[in-house]
């Protein structure tokens, strides 16, 4: 099948390629996000095949169901840059990659929380210039504290597993327990709970309208003084604006970010030589105890391996008439 590949990197293509030597589609590689502007270039391919911050809004899709792309085909897991509704109404197939490694985004989460705690970036500017006190590094013992888990997917489940190896004790909150979770011991509790007992929350949850802002003002008041926050699943799910407030304050005392809501115009470019122009991000970057990565947390060998493979798979099944188990739809989301 013919493909226009949007929002591709060296990597992407890479491991597109490679991958596709088992599946001989034709791969047309573009550098820019996929958008209402962007689209005129997937004219005449039956399938796009997008990032996480492609935007897939109304507009765009009946811009591509008329220049004849009847499949989506998701380089991601989540699909909330995706109007389903849209899609379904104008008959195009949807499909993403729902599991590529949780292992990786897990770990990344796990890698913040320790450089946070334990301040190791500070530690290795302090070294490379010399300086070798260790006034103001001191952290605390994992062991023992409380770690609030929102989401517990694949990842989550993850998460707790090798929190659970460092002595914590872990609570959790999801609509929809999960069973290994809750035989590694994890207790569910209601959210404004799990918000005045965590010592650390980590974020694993899809970006929903229902989860949209789930960190917010109120969120926030009903944390503990000095909690720790991280989030590693979608920008959005954070109201950036209150948690800025909040580390002011000092009630959150370390925040680590993959993602930021309005990332789409930032992350996965070198804009080095820039001026970077969106205050609030610039604002984040002012904090000591803040740590912001580059939407990097899936980025590992064996994630864009799955990601390629799944990816190329999708879009055989689709080409072939083969029922595709990971398409999503409006319908589907809603059962």
């Amino acid at each position: 099948m013919r493909v226009a590949v949007f929002s591709t990197k060296s990597y992407d293509r890479s491991y597109l390629e490679e991958a596709n030597r088992n599946y001989k589609h034709e791969l047309v590689f573009f550098d820019p996000h996929l958008t209402a502007e962007t689209c005129i270039m997937a004219e005449g391919f039956p399938c796009a095949c997008v990032f996480v911050n492609d935007n897939l809004n109304s507009e765009t899709l009946n811009r591509l169901a008329k220049q004849g792309v009847r499949l989506i085909a998701l380089r991601c897991a989540g699909f909330n840059n995706v109007d389903l509704k849209a899609s379904d109404s104008l008959g195009l197939t949807v499909v993403r990659v729902p599991a590529y490694s949780p292992n990786a985004v897990a770990e990344h989460t796990v890698a913040l929380i320790l450089a946070l705690n334990r301040k190791i970036y500070r530690a290795y500017n302090r070294v490379r210039e010399g300086n070798f006190s260790i006034e103001g590094l001191m952290g605390f013992n994992l062991h023992g504290k409380t770690i609030g888990i929102i989401g517990t997917g694949k990842i989550g489940t993850v998460v707790a597993k090798i929190m659970k190896g460092f002595g914590c004790n872990i609570i959790a909150y999801d609509p929809y327990p999960s069973s290994e979770c809750k035989a590694l011991g994890v207790r569910y509790i209601p959210l404004s709970e799990l918000f005045n007992e965590s010592d650390i929350i980590t974020l694993h949850c899809p970006l929903t309208p229902e989860t949209y802002h789930l960190i917010n003002e109120q969120a926030l008041r009903q944390m503990k003084n000095g909690v720790i926050l991280i989030n590693t699943s979608r920008g959005g799910v954070i109201d950036t604006l209150a948690v800025i407030q909040e580390l002011k304050s000092g009630k959150i005392a370390y925040l680590g970010l993959d993602v930021y809501e309005e990332e789409g115009d930032l992350f996965f470019q070198d804009l080095s030589d820039r001026i970077i122009t969106d205050d609030v991000f610039a604002r984040l970057l002012t904090f000591p105890n803040v740590i912001i990565t580059g939407h990097q947390a899936f980025f590992t060998h064996e994630a864009m391996e799955n990601i390629a493979e799944t990816t190329l798979s999708n879009i055989k099944d689709f080409e072939l008439g083969r029922k595709c188990p990971n398409e999503v739809s409006s319908k589907l989301i809603m059962k």
